[in-house]
């Protein structure tokens, strides 16, 4: 109801403009804007038509400014009066339009609502519609650079790595390929994988080339390595002054044990790795380079486990 009946006392001080410009001619015609002269007016042509009297506060508060309640009955019957009316009811009766004051303002209010609103779902359509044309699946196949044969292989790594964001991990499936959706023009990722070296792949992409094969370098001194520890116990003997040219003298060689409980960590020397290697051992056909380091062509940091054949 007060929204409704302010807009009724918001037209009443319209009509009481209209009242005291008959008098008044000069007389501003926005209420709020009188003052001084212009209220003592208005206080002596209401005294004298409708003998009612209002003070200069009560005139501040209810007529220059927006109230948060409306003025007494009582005062609302007398300034209806002072504009023709029986009392605030009548007028209310004969000014219906002021209901359809109320729907305009209302409806204003819908409309700078409302079209933000609409703004904004639009754009949330449009730039949904443009994600969704331009998401493409791209396909990278890894290859060795030697033998030109697909890099099979269950540990194979991509980093994919985003401006602004943290980095996204992924495994290669089992055909040796690498399959991202997205709507980027550039892609930049890390590809690691046992026993080829790490690389770092940026590729602009484009809808016309959707597969792409990706060369990788083989690691050769982990190839050695992973070469010894699968061959026949005749000819590890032969290989001992190999392995001596390629792992420094002050390397650090730590093999990752794990077990149901726990995991453990298993440190050697140079030369405790080669008579590992150099031991006939079934197990050493399970052996997996997990990390290396080099300097001057020398091994100089090297992890490594062997797996459990029956898992």
């Amino acid at each position: 109801m007060y929204d409704k009946d302010y807009s009724y006392f918001e037209l009443l001080k319209q009509k009481i403009v209209a009242e005291m410009q008959k008098s008044y001619p000069g007389i501003s015609p926005v209420i709020a804007d009188w003052k001084g002269q212009d209220i003592i007016y208005f206080q002596e042509d209401l005294r004298i038509r409708v003998n009612a009297n209002l003070s200069e506060k009560w005139f501040y508060t209810h007529m220059k400014s927006s109230y948060s309640s409306l003025p007494r009955i009582d005062m609302l019957n007398i300034l209806s009066r002072y504009c023709g009316f029986h009392d605030w009811n009548e007028f209310r009766f004969k000014n219906k339009p002021g209901e359809d004051v109320v729907k305009k303002i209302n409806t204003a209010d819908r409309y700078f609502i409302l079209v933000p609103l609409a703004a904004i779902v639009i754009v949330g359509i449009l730039y949904l519609l443009f994600k969704l044309f331009n998401t493409q699946e791209y396909r990278f196949t890894f290859i060795d650079s030697d033998t030109k044969e697909p890099v099979i292989h269950n540990k194979t790594e991509i980093i994919l790595l985003n401006d602004g964001e943290s980095p996204a991990h992924f495994i290669v499936s089992e055909d040796g390929s690498f399959r991202l959706k997205t709507d980027k023009s550039k892609i930049k990722m890390v590809v690691k994988t046992p026993y080829y070296k790490p690389d770092t792949i940026v590729r602009m992409l484009t809808k016309l080339n959707k597969e792409e094969m990706i060369m990788l370098k083989p690691d050769v001194y982990m190839l050695m390595i992973h070469y010894f520890s699968m061959m026949r116990v005749d000819d590890w003997e032969k290989r001992r002054s190999r392995l001596d040219e390629l792992i420094d003298n002050a390397a650090i060689i730590y093999q990752i044990t794990s077990g149901k409980e726990s995991t453990g960590m298993a440190l050697y020397n140079k030369q405790e790795f080669i008579d590992k290697l150099t031991m006939p051992s079934g197990s050493l056909k399970n052996l997996e380079i997990l990390d290396s380091q080099f300097k001057e062509g020398k091994i100089t940091l090297l992890r490594f486990r062997i797996n459990d054949k029956n898992k």
